[in-house]
């Protein structure tokens, strides 16, 4: 199996994270990916993730 490009981890990883990531998907991910890769886009997702609330949260109030 080739690797999957950086544009394919970020769809996976944004999938995973709003929780409607296929089990076809998340085992093709699994056999093809490497955990350090989807590990760090997980991050990436997280710290913008929570960067967007404190900034929704500090233009509210």
């Amino acid at each position: 199996m080739s690797k999957p490009k950086i544009t394919q981890v970020f769809k996976s990883v944004l999938a995973a994270f709003v929780g409607i990531q296929s089990e076809k998907n998340r085992k093709k991910d699994f056999e093809s990916g490497s955990l350090s890769t989807f590990v760090i886009a997980g991050l990436i997702f997280t710290i913008l993730f929570v960067g967007a609330l404190i900034f929704l949260v500090s233009t509210i109030v």
